[in-house]
């Protein structure tokens, strides 16, 4: 039994459960969420803060911000209370007892938790270090059983970072022609991936692109705005009925509040998304002088993202080491084992500037002391 008393099966996403109940350190490079934004910082928040909305079917104003920021009609998006729950709708709504899932590894385990959660197998084809953590749709292909009701992919990819450029999308859009199998793409760090860049469309997001592909998103990971719990998915024509059936009898309905905020938000979110820009390539630059200076951490892909994940070289498990950093020398980072990676470590570069420096000076002592 664990320390909470669960059973390790009572424990549905492992990487989840640590990040909720691990030792506070002084410096925390393990929290992935963009630096908050504060109320103050959201200009009009006060007045537009009300209790009620008519919201029973999703936000009008929200879903048409939404949908508008993805260039669709309002009728293919579903919002939800994050990014994760945007996931779980989509899951719960697509697959049953006896069906398959098909994931990437290393790969985000509460996407894997959410599956098993609705009674479906989980297999997995592989994101490989040595090929930039890149997807191959015959790879894929090559994975699908008669049973597979949906693949679930990330970008950019959680733990790498690594994106998923226009024709890995297409080469998706085509496989799922093909197979009539649903592609879900997980969207949360994508759009400051794509602002980080001078041609964001090299990037398209998922459901933009293709009307087959489901993409899913929040303003969390992207624009500090992680307490209003502001999620969605954009899917293909006809099947937000079937995701807005699935919300009925888990949280039925959004928060009024939140709602009305996150829609606020999307009037300023040119204005939200260059604070983001000018924040994480402050950050991008500490993190690459760093990694110069430690060539022991090796670095599979460009640092394309907010999350990077590289792998110490030397050490098959970097769990030991993780867990000297923090009862030591005071710094979190994620061990690689909650990916399907244990030769590597998750850090994240959205949180306070000061956070991120004096941390990465820790874990260069930590380095230091193997």
């Amino acid at each position: 039994m664990s320390d909470a008393g669960l059973s390790a099966g009572e424990i549905r996403a492992p990487y989840m459960y640590w990040a909720k109940t691990r030792p506070v350190t002084e410096f925390d490079l393990a929290a992935s969420n963009m630096l908050a934004l504060s109320i103050d910082e959201l200009e009009g928040a006060h007045d537009a803060l009300q209790l009620t909305a008519a919201n029973d079917e999703g936000y009008g104003p929200l879903l048409a911000s939404i949908a508008a920021h993805y260039g669709v009609t309002p009728d293919r998006v579903m919002t939800s209370i994050g990014c994760s729950g945007a996931n779980f709708l989509v899951v719960a709504a697509h697959v049953k007892a006896g069906d398959a899932v098909l994931m990437e590894r290393p790969g985000y385990d509460p996407l894997a938790g959410a599956s098993r959660l609705m009674g479906a197998t989980v297999h997995h084809f592989e994101r490989r270090a040595e090929e930039g953590f890149a997807v191959k749709a015959d790879a894929i292909r090559a994975a699908l059983t008669p049973a597979t009701k949906l693949v679930i992919v990330t970008s950019p990819h959680n733990p790498s970072g690594a994106t998923l450029d226009r024709a890995t999308l297409e080469a998706l859009d085509r496989l799922s022609a093909e197979t009539g199998v649903q592609i879900l793409v997980d969207e949360a760090y994508l759009d400051i991936a794509r602002l980080l860049r001078s041609d964001p469309e090299w990037l398209p997001r998922a459901a933009t692109l293709s009307p087959r592909l489901i993409s899913t998103s929040s303003l969390t990971k992207s624009y500090g705005l992680n307490g209003l719990r502001c999620g969605w998915a954009v899917v293909p024509p006809g099947m937000s009925h079937r995701l807005r059936r699935t919300r009925d009898v888990i949280d039925g309905v959004g928060s009024a509040p939140a709602d009305r905020l996150a829609t606020l938000a999307f009037t300023q979110l040119s204005r939200l998304g260059q604070r983001a820009v000018r924040h994480v390539s402050t950050n991008l630059e500490i993190v690459r002088r760093f990694l110069t200076a430690h060539p022991e951490l090796e670095l599979p892909v460009p640092l394309e993202a907010s999350i990077l994940f590289p792998r110490l070289r030397g050490v098959a498990d970097t769990d030991a080491f993780a867990r000297m950093a923090a009862e030591r020398f005071g710094v979190t980072v994620v061990p690689g084992r909650f990916f399907g990676a244990p030769a590597h470590l998750r850090l994240s570069v959205a949180g306070p500037t000061a956070q991120l420096a004096g941390g990465l000076e820790r874990l260069g002592a930590a380095l230091a002391a193997r």
